[in-house]
């Protein structure tokens, strides 16, 4: 979901957070017409496997990180599967194509209007074009459909955060974390990016430590914790009165991170 970045989030995050597409793991098949023949005299050749479908060339392309083909490869599937638009605008997006990915999206929620990983998908292109208010109402009608989707917690939390509702974000933020204790560790989907304001991005840098710390993530924790003090959001005085980041007390690096910024 999740490899720090001090500008984007991998995503989100971002891939950030779009979790929403089927696996898009690389599949290997046989050559079609080829066969494997037994040592053994008594075996016969083993027919030959089916060709791979429009869909499966597509999924293998985007794990190859070739976009473009596979966005060709996709429209040569069946045109009224939800699913097969939602691959084409996860591929969309993973090129920036942001205009291009919501039309994906929207034509796959025609098809499949009640499906929580298309609406989060979309949700993740608003947030994307910082357009927070219409990204909170997609993740919250996917909630309502998958209320114990950590990622869309967690999305809908960021979206939160961007609209400076610290509050209400740190508080889907603690849900996302509740559902799955590693969510922030990982990454699940296309990346949603961080905000340009410094500000936003020192607000949610902190809450996602608060988050790590709950997670037993540490190391992470500190990380983002000196980039919400880079970014000038709180302060070593604000952190040390923050009972959230007590568990930190006393690790070396994180003593070196406070010292380092009361001698600035």
């Amino acid at each position: 979901m999740f490899r720090l970045d001090k500008r984007r989030w991998l995503p989100l995050s971002a891939y950030l957070a779009v979790l929403a597409a089927a696996p898009l793991a690389a599949r290997t098949q046989a050559p079609g017409g080829a066969t494997v023949t037994n040592p053994l005299p008594s075996q016969t050749a083993v027919a030959p496997q089916p060709p791979p479908t429009p869909e499966e060339v597509g999924d293998t392309l985007v794990a190859r990180h070739r976009y473009q083909a596979a966005i060709q490869a996709y429209k040569q599937a069946p045109r009224n599967s939800a699913n097969v638009w939602n691959k084409m605008g996860i591929a969309n997006q993973l090129m920036l194509n942001w205009q291009e990915a919501s039309r994906c999206y929207r034509t796959a929620l025609k098809l499949d209007p009640h499906n929580a990983k298309i609406l989060n998908n979309l949700g993740t292109v608003y947030d994307s074009q910082k357009q927070y208010g219409d990204a909170q109402k997609m993740y919250r009608k996917a909630l309502k459909i998958e209320p114990q989707s950590a990622i869309i917690h967690k999305n809908l939390g960021t979206a939160l955060l961007a609209q400076h509702k610290y509050k209400k974000g740190w508080e889907m933020y603690q849900a996302a974390l509740a559902l799955d204790p590693h969510i922030f560790d990982s990454n699940s989907g296309p990346s949603v990016e961080n905000p340009t304001s410094v500000e936003q991005r020192g607000a949610m840098n902190y809450y996602m430590a608060r988050s790590c710390v709950r997670a037993g993530l540490t190391d992470r924790a500190i990380e983002y914790l000196r980039m919400a003090l880079n970014e000038g959001f709180t302060n070593p005085k604000k952190i040390v009165a923050d009972s959230d980041f007590a568990a930190l007390r006393g690790i070396p690096a994180f003593e070196e991170l406070l010292a380092g910024q009361k001698n600035r």
